[in-house]
């Protein structure tokens, strides 16, 4: 699941000790809910559908099922007090609210019964279709993607939604979409016999031969130019179809060299899409450091090469923008992993006597969003994101590959609530904008937290003031911080409407509410000036406790 950060992680902290605060629970203490889930519209009872209630903190609560009753009933019985995340799942049926990853969100007393709950689902979408070459012959192998457009890390990118490849009849059939807008794309089927006259080719860098023909990824309704897809809406229930007739046009190549590389060594070079954050092709090193990938689309990507054969990793990264021409003379030039050694220290009020440093976590997250790219080419085994905090407060990193990166805090759920990271120094310099530039070498830091970060919290109501469940509540922070992902604070409403974000750092903030907001467009900065008018500003100091009530912002379908 993704619906919330390092849950995982949470989970296996916690299990242990779910497990005895659960056996001396006092029964009489336990919570209840009940109630249907429909299909929409129409309101027809739907039966054999599961729920799911999985505890957002798994050391004090426990994951709960029930499956519905021929009248679509259902009723969960003996629940630990907490908050909670209800799912209802149903082949062919979706939440009419697929947006919201997190489910509907309970927070259950002790002794609580919450009845007439009411889920409704709705039908999912299909797109469904065919794929031929130019003469009208089916082509089998192609990969088909539904896209979904999503936002961050400071730039548009493309998220799939679902993936087949087609029959022998050139057929394919996508299932279980979520209503919404998306764009269709098919990749061809490998071209082995392209491959292996590619191989058998050896060019030195700089020359160009002439561009050779080969099908490409195609978008709805038919053009290789991404910039030119038209995308196609769909509603629940709808049975889309989309063909494509593939033709062949003449391919890009990128051509250049890796430089300085230690004797006897080798390189593997890989190219990245950051339009889709996963990695697409790449191509072999020749002897003389030259390489050529081909077959690429025009687009934004990220080129890496790993050193092989060396007793030190290294790597080289570099962004690059592919147009309507090949590119060439790139050299990438490798650089040995940096050491990233340092301390956290905390500081200011709500540290407890005795505390632990261990309980938390710290990871690096780049900067430019590129985890897969990097997490696929960990430089060596002793790379990761993720470090534990030693007891005394000492972290550390391995071989972490070039690159802007910053630190964000995380830990089980008795300390990461309320705490932030205050401050970063590199060296005996403060890290301003909290960003960490890698460049090999040994780097030490000095990593301040405190366990008193403010509080905000408060009701969502709709414009005739009745509490809004499940809306989503956004602190956004000021412009100059838009781009790290760890300054938005995120919460959704429970069935009371009320909301809290906790440990938020000091600074100046944006306040959304809305009823319903896809994915995470509100890192978009276009998406937030749409609704600038319909936010709250709010500065917060280190410990403070806001208590506000905000107006949702109507689902798109309701305003006006």
């Amino acid at each position: 699941m993704k619906w919330f950060p390092a849950y995982w992680l949470i989970v296996l902290l916690g299990m242990a000790a779910f497990a005895q605060n659960s056996a001396g629970a006092n029964p009489a203490r336990r919570a209840l809910i009940e109630g249907i889930v429909v299909r929409d519209p129409g309101g027809e009872p739907v039966k054999k559908a599961l729920l799911e209630l999985i505890a957002e903190n798994q050391a004090e609560g426990g994951d709960y099922t029930a499956v519905t009753g021929p009248d679509g009933t259902f009723r969960i019985e003996g629940i630990v007090p907490g908050r909670y995340h209800l799912f209802a799942e149903r082949t062919g049926l979706l939440e009419n609210q697929p947006a919201r990853s997190q489910g509907s969100i309970l927070m259950l007393a002790a002794g609580q019964e919450l009845k007439d709950l009411r889920i409704r689902l709705q039908a999912a979408a299909i797109v469904r279709g065919r794929v031929t070459d130019e003469d009208g012959d089916p082509l089998p192998n192609a990969q088909v993607s539904v896209l979904h457009q999503t936002y961050a890390s400071g730039r548009s990118r493309w998220e799939q939604m679902g993936s087949e490849r087609t029959n022998d009849l050139g057929e394919y059939r996508l299932a279980g979409l979520p209503a919404g807008n998306y764009n269709v794309s098919v990749n061809p089927p490998p071209d082995f016999k392209s491959l292996i006259e590619a191989a058998g080719r050896s060019e030195p860098p700089g020359t160009s031969a002439k561009p050779a023909l080969s099908y490409q990824t195609t978008y709805y309704p038919g053009t290789v130019d991404r910039s030119q897809a038209v995308p196609i809406q769909l509603h629940a229930g709808d049975d889309f179809p989309v063909n494509f007739s593939l033709t062949p046009n003449p391919s890009l190549s990128i051509r250049g060299a890796v430089v300085n590389l230690p004797p006897r060594s080798s390189a593997v070079i890989m190219l990245q899409s950051r339009d889709f954050n996963i990695v697409l092709n790449g191509a072999e090193m020749h002897r003389d450091g030259s390489f050529v990938i081909r077959d690429v689309a025009p687009g934004a990507y990220t080129i890496m090469a790993t050193v092989e054969n060396t007793t030190v990793p290294m790597m080289a990264r570099q962004s690059l923008q592919v147009v309507s021409n090949n590119v060439e003379g790139l050299r990438l030039a490798p650089l040995p992993g940096a050491s990233i050694r340092g301390r956290l220290r905390l500081e200011g009020k709500g540290i407890p006597e005795k505390f632990d440093p261990s309980q938390i976590f710290v990871s690096l997250k780049p900067v430019d969003g590129d985890d897969d790219a990097i997490g696929a080419f960990a430089m060596g085994d002793g790379f990761t994101y993720l470090t534990h905090v030693a007891a005394d407060g000492s972290v550390e990193w391995k071989n972490v590959p070039p690159g802007n990166y910053y630190v964000r805090l995380t830990g089980n759920n008795e300390m990461d609530s309320d705490w932030f990271l205050k401050a970063v120094l590199v060296g005996s310099h403060d890290a301003e904008d909290g960003s960490i530039n890698v460049n090999g070498g040994a780097i030490l830091l000095d990593l301040v937290a405190g366990a008193n970060g403010g509080v905000v919290e408060g009701m969502v109501g709709d414009a005739k003031g009745e509490p809004v469940a499940n809306a989503v509540v956004v602190a956004v922070p000021e412009a100059g911080l838009r781009s790290r992902l760890d300054r938005f604070h995120k919460a959704v409403t429970d069935q009371r409407g009320h909301f809290s974000l906790r440990g938020v750092p000091p600074g100046d903030y944006s306040l959304f509410a809305w009823e319903s907001v896809e994915g995470d467009a509100y890192y978009d900065p276009d998406f937030l000036k749409t609704f600038e008018a319909q936010s709250t500003s709010l500065h917060v100091d280190e410990g403070d406790r806001k208590s506000l009530q905000l107006k949702a912002i109507p689902a798109k379908e309701e305003q006006p």
